[in-house]
């Protein structure tokens, strides 16, 4: 970058060398034109100078943080006691490389360089003002609070910009694609005014720069400004599936195009977001500004409101649960944070659980952790932030009630370790799945689990006299693995491991849920007296029709089977639940020719409507970090049962390296079919002329 502004032309060029300080920083991806880097990591400028400097006089550095400059600090011209700002200084008189050292606790922000050339008696003689950079974490520096030492770790968790979220239920796990794009154009920015925009920022802007040297105090900050509740964060959240004045949570196939409308719309609140979306967003801005992150996914994950450990859900006699509502979740996403916590006591630095889902208060705001995770596994539920509410994610009891007429409860069924389960984030190594369930809590039943929750207050499983007393029947509801569009058959078992024959009533009930158990309808009922014959199984089949339960499935459509027996004379009834994603197929994309940057590719995209019933209103998106920015493309009329609908993207690559493009088709009967293909972009050949 050049600079001109001079008084007596004492300093004639400044160049910010952006090209080389970005490589070393590792920020080219974010910028090449703009000079960004990293705390705790020296950079150079160069300095022109017009040869007739007197040779006493010398230079100054101050610099001002903060769009408005609100904050003043004087670069110093040695390393010194204390972590400060120096520079150091060579060459000759005409030509000076000064090299910059931040500090490794250095505030983030924008940072304007003022260049004062000064007399020997201290007076400004010249100056060269009005020089920009952006300063970010620095996981690379073991001095910096968020330092990772493995470099195939910081390449996933600070600079892949590509994700997999995982879905479904802990026995049938899915995947969605997800592009970060956390060097997408303006994204840097954007993520800056979400912390400009925060309550923190809005009520003292001084301080909050101050604190920004701090990633506890950011994330937390981040946690509050990705939802909207009671703030002018990023997204809404909604889960009653009235999307109409906006984008549908499950539509959305990355970050980008969420922070980029939010940031148009005057830091308006973009409609809508569910817990992936919420954390995928979350995850951009903190690998954005350095902070090294992957988003997690936590199977059968418990809403504990009053911090009881146990979650309690009240069924009638006919099963319905009371409030529409199972406190369960199928699947809950946040995302984990490495960074050191030198505000607690040794053992909790590392992984820290961030939920920008906006669920319960903490200190009055809409936000969630940073939270230890080892914090979780050891009990230490006083450590801050929000330790209880996430152990009760992954460790809270769920106890099913039956309310009788008369209002009397009657507990039916009592789930333990049926929370948390397969906690699930990308691999570092592919685009597997790891399994961090152990870094969240001991084996099941193991004795270090004991001491944990009998820490905790928790109660622990003991034997009784009623549990000793084995039961005569055991009801089982055998899994199947559905397509959405397809009959199919559910066979729910009782079994009778008693020495006599067993009369019993049979209850089941078949409803459709969201992934959150928000109930949409019951398709059917059956209640029916069977006799077991000893060490005999009943078996009860019910067809399921695609036209029963078209009409009450969500976006993730779950069938969800109850069923309850109960022996007559037996010692109380037996409940079992189980849940049934229904699978959805997947889109084809075919790109043809070699992907080169800033050459024109064309991508094919095709999809088989697998429904008996046809499809309207069908919309493909399509988006891919260095590849296109978010593109939507309407599909002509209807598509008829088992037709191929197949459409034509033109883009040109815009940035090197492997790259994915992403694809999701919605339409009003069949919503979130995805599908992602990889592609490596080359730079340009260019041919060498040689014998001229």
């Amino acid at each position: 970058m050049d600079n001109n502004h001079n008084h007596k032309g004492l300093i004639t060029n400044v160049d910010l060398r952006t090209h080389a300080n970005n490589r070393a920083h590792r920020t080219k991806e974010i910028d090449w034109e703009r000079l960004i880097v990293r705390r705790g990591q020296p950079f150079s400028i160069t300095v022109l100078c017009s040869e007739g400097v007197p040779t006493k006089h010398y230079l100054d550095l101050v610099l001002h943080l903060g769009k408005g400059e609100e904050v003043l600090i004087h670069v110093q011209k040695e390393h010194q006691t204390g972590d400060r700002w120096w520079f150091y200084q060579q060459g000759a008189q005409d030509e000076i490389l000064l090299t910059l050292h931040s500090p490794a606790d250095a505030a983030i922000g924008q940072y304007h360089l003022s260049l004062l050339m000064m007399s020997p008696d201290g007076h400004v003689v010249d100056r060269s003002e009005n020089m920009r950079f952006h300063l970010l974490f620095n996981p690379w520096c073991k001095d910096d609070v968020v330092y990772l030492p493995y470099e195939s770790l910081l390449q996933e968790y600070v600079m892949n910009e590509d994700g997999i979220i995982y879905m479904g239920a802990w026995d049938y796990i899915t995947s969605i694609p997800w592009s970060y794009g956390q060097f997408e154009d303006n994204v840097m920015d954007i993520c800056f005014e979400v912390l400009d925009n925060s309550k923190e920022s809005l009520e003292n802007l001084v301080m909050d720069m101050e604190r920004r040297s701090n990633p506890i105090y950011v994330s937390r900050i981040i946690t509050a400004m990705v939802n909207s509740n009671g703030d002018r964060g990023v997204l809404s959240g909604r889960w009653d599936e009235r999307y109409s004045d906006g984008v549908p949570p499950y539509r959305w196939t990355g970050s980008v195009p969420i922070l980029r409308q939010w940031s148009e719309a005057g830091a308006r609140a973009v409609k809508y977001g569910q817990c992936w979306v919420f954390a995928g967003v979350a995850c951009t801005v903190l690998r954005c500004l350095g902070i090294p992150t992957r988003l997690i996914t936590n199977f059968s994950s418990a809403h504990d409101v009053d911090g009881s450990l146990s979650v309690d859900i009240l069924v009638n006699e006919q099963l319905e649960s009371f409030d529409g509502k199972d406190s369960s979740w199928n699947f809950h996403c946040w995302v984990e944070s490495w960074m050191r916590r030198d505000d607690l006591p040794i053992g909790n630095d590392g992984w820290q659980v961030l939920d920008p889902t906006p669920q319960e208060r903490s200190d009055g705001e809409f936000c969630c952790g940073p939270c230890p995770v080892r914090a979780i596994k050891e009990g230490d539920l006083g450590v801050k932030y929000d330790a209880p509410f996430v152990f009760a994610e992954v460790n809270a009891d769920i106890i099913y009630w039956i309310v009788q007429r008369d209002g009397q409860r009657r507990k039916i069924r009592e789930d333990w370790g049926s929370v948390g389960r397969n906690i699930s984030t990308k691999s570092v190594y592919s685009d597997l799945r790891e399994d961090v369930t152990l870094h969240y809590k001991y084996p099941e039943g193991s004795r270090k689990e004991r001491e944990v929750y009998e820490k905790v207050g928790r109660r622990v499983m003991e034997l009784t006299n009623d549990s000793t007393e084995p039961r005569q029947l055991q009801l089982s509801i055998k899994p199947v693995r559905p397509v959405f569009g397809t009959d199919f058959d559910v066979i729910v078992e009782v079994n009778n491991e008693g020495d006599r024959d067993a009369h019993a009533q049979l209850t089941i009930l078949v409803m459709a849920v969201t992934y959150i158990s928000f109930h949409c309808g019951e398709f059917q009922r059956k209640t029916i007296r069977v006799t077991v014959p000893a060490h005999k199984a009943h078996r009860e089949v019910l067809r399921l029709r695609f036209d029963d339960y078209v009409w009450c499935t969500s976006e993730h459509p779950v069938i969800r089977v109850k069923g309850l027996v109960e022996a007559l004379g037996g010692n109380g009834p037996i409940m079992t639940v189980a849940n049934i994603p229904l699978s959805v197929p997947e889109l084809l994309i075919q790109v043809l020719g070699k992907a080169v940057v800033w050459q024109q590719l064309t991508a094919f995209i095709s999809f088989t409507n697998p429904l008996p019933v046809p499809l309207k209103g069908g919309v493909f998106t399509v988006e891919g970090a260095g590849l296109l920015s978010a593109t939507e493309i309407h599909v002509k009329g209807d598509v008829a049962p088992g037709q191929k609908v197949k459409v034509k993207l033109s883009f040109s690559p815009m940035r090197t390296g492997v790259r994915k493009l992403l694809v999701d088709f919605d339409s009003d009967r069949l919503k979130d079919v995805k599908g992602v293909t990889t592609l490596i972009v080359r730079k340009k050949h260019t041919p060498v002329i040689t014998g001229l």
